[in-house]
Order: C-alpha cells, then structure tokens, then sequence
C-alpha cells in the first residue's frame, strides 16, 4: 500500500474520531447537568444520544487499525 496513503488515511479517521468522541463529551457534560439539576431522566434520555457517535468513532478506529495493519504487512 502506499505509505503516504495509509498515513492521510489514518490521520482523516483519527480526526473524525476525535470529532465523535468531543460531541459525545458534550452530550456527557449536558446529561450530567441535567442530572445535577434533579432531572435524572432527562439526563439518561441525553446520555444515550452518544451510543451512535460511540458505534462510530469504534468503527472509525477499527477501520484505521485494519488499515495500518494491512501497511505494515506488505
């Protein structure tokens, strides 16, 4: 694979993952809010609006491991 490829590649994905992973953040911080003011329920409903941002920065790594270990084997 082309070195310089991988290497553009891996760094796109390692950006989105990090895009993800602070909105999750975000959302973290406004469930936890929520919850400090007494609304415990809304603070859940919040919370699990992260579980797809999740899924995604999960696949994103997955992807940039595979990658990277498909480089260092050719």
């Amino acid at each position: 694979m082309d070195t310089h490829l991988v290497e553009a590649t891996i760094k796109a994905y390692l950006t989105e993952i990090r895009n993800r992973l602070d909105k999750a953040a975000g959302i973290g911080r406004a469930a936890d809010a929520c919850a400090g003011a007494g609304f415990h329920e809304k603070g859940l409903e919040v919370a699990l609006d992260v579980e797809q941002l999740l899924y995604e920065a999960t696949t994103l790594l997955n992807a940039a491991s595979l990658i990277n270990r498909i480089a260092r084997q050719s």
